[in-house]
């Protein structure tokens, strides 16, 4: 079980948080001017990063504040902890690196594949062209999703 340190409380147990998805998405500034597709990519389209991944968590039995938190996908090292509408801090380069496939050279784990598809084209939002992403499984309720 993680233990985290919510910013206005202190450590607590992972069991009073709730995950909110990727941090630093930003909310359409016109959501009735999207086409289907593009409302559906903002929606449901996400990183699926392994290794440093920038969270959003709410301490939801606590303060009930939301706050960002820089966590290891693999490891579930905690990085950093830092208040909403903050930038995500750099990390140094040995603790970023080496953290799954390159896009140009392919899987580099089983069961990783990479993006393919129409989705993410140039110009339109989503996902890169060639975005490493993970086939793994869904998480259980006990890593903190």
């Amino acid at each position: 079980m993680l233990l985290i340190s919510c910013p206005n409380c202190g450590p607590r147990d992972e069991t009073e948080f709730h995950y909110g998805g990727q941090a630093h998405i930003a909310y359409p500034e016109n959501p009735n001017d999207l086409t289907d597709r593009e409302w559906a990519e903002y929606l449901f389209y996400r990183e699926n990063t392994k290794g440093t991944f920038a969270e959003r968590w709410v301490h939801s039995t606590g303060c009930r504040q939301w706050f960002n938190m820089l966590r290891d996908t693999v490891s579930y090292e905690i990085h950093s902890i830092y208040a909403m509408g903050q930038p995500r801090p750099e990390l140094a380069k040995s603790t970023a690196a080496g953290t799954g496939g390159s896009p140009k050279n392919g899987p580099s784990q089983p069961g990783e594949f990479t993006q393919s598809g129409d989705f993410g084209q140039a110009g339109e939002p989503g996902l890169a062209p060639g975005a490493a992403t993970t086939g793994a499984t869904a998480p259980t309720s006990s890593e903190g999703v």
